[in-house]
């Protein structure tokens, strides 16, 4: 009888081995190995956008002869249309807000790249020249007549999103003074690390020459705006970049705010590097060149021709 058990069990066990095979709890060793699949050709990124054209600015600007070169440089296969400042941020804003692709000439530092994300495309061949920085000159003879107003053009150093807020209020509202001094009232504590001890006027004279850029107007009026808070009478004197080199030389004018150097005022840096006082860097990274949004994906002027319509 237990025999007779034993040899039910042992059936048993042999019928669900079979049975597991049959639903493929283990390889069917019947069943021919599958055919190996080839992998999938990668599929190319679907174009989202076409570029035709660089929006720029007035013809007679130097960013526009540059753009001219790069195009010549580059075989770029895409027109250039002329137009203004105004007018290319006006298309700048079009664009971003409807998310379509757009390439203007930019410049840095400038109020677009804090109102929006934007990008510089990579210039491999320097046909815009290499990436500047924005120096604060002085007289010579400055640091030992007025030496705390020269230790504060030591201090004086911002960045994109400081500079591009008083160059967008600027372009709301022609008030420089004003608008310097609401944007020093809102960046107190940055404002007084640039403030020496002792920078007390108690009226005396200072004369700060600019060249009428954007960038220049903002840094020429905060400084007038701190100077002024001070007690100092400042007179700002718009002039053209050789007056206003020639006149620091001279001993003329006090200081300005708006060297871009090396390249950009190198020729006037070669005529008075003596003779002048570059007192410090103001602002790192200042360069001029083709601007796109970041939502773009290209990166490379070399690159336009790839979407050009």
């Amino acid at each position: 009888m237990f025999k007779n058990k034993l040899l039910v069990v042992a059936l048993m066990m042999v019928a669900l081995l079979a049975f597991g095979a049959m639903v493929g709890c283990g390889p069917d060793p019947a069943e021919e190995p599958p055919e190996p699949t080839e992998p999938e050709e990668p599929t190319e990124p679907e174009v989202e956008g076409t570029i035709s054209d660089i929006t720029g600015i007035d013809p007679g600007a130097g960013i526009m002869a540059a753009t001219e070169d790069a195009m010549e440089i580059y075989d770029l296969q895409v027109g250039l249309i002329e137009g203004s400042d105004a007018a290319m941020t006006a298309e700048l804003d079009s664009a971003i807000a409807n998310e379509e692709w757009i390439i203007v000439t930019g410049w840095a530092p400038h109020w677009k790249f804090a109102e929006w994300d934007l990008k510089f495309l990579q210039d491999p061949e320097l046909a815009y020249g290499g990436e500047e920085y924005i120096a604060n000159i002085a007289r010579q003879g400055l640091a030992d007549e007025h030496p705390e107003v020269h230790e504060l053009l030591q201090n004086f150093s911002w960045g994109d999103e400081d500079i591009g807020a008083v160059m967008a209020k600027n372009r709301d509202e022609a008030e420089f003074l004003a608008n310097a001094q609401a944007w020093i009232e809102d960046n107190r504590d940055m404002v007084d690390g640039w403030i020496p001890e002792g920078l007390e006027g108690n009226g005396e004279e200072i004369e700060i020459l600019m060249v009428e850029w954007e960038c220049a107007t903002a840094s020429t009026y905060t400084m007038t705006a701190i100077l002024e808070e001070a007690g100092y009478d400042v007179t700002v004197t718009p002039v053209d970049a050789g007056v206003m080199w020639s006149s620091i030389a001279e001993g003329d004018a006090d200081f300005f705010v708006c060297a871009w150097l090396p390249g950009t005022h190198e020729a006037y840096m070669d005529d008075f590097e003596d003779s002048v006082d570059e007192v410090a860097t103001q602002y790192e990274g200042a360069q001029i060149g083709l601007v796109v949004p970041t939502y773009m994906p290209i990166d490379c002027i070399t690159e336009i021709n790839d979407y050009a319509d």
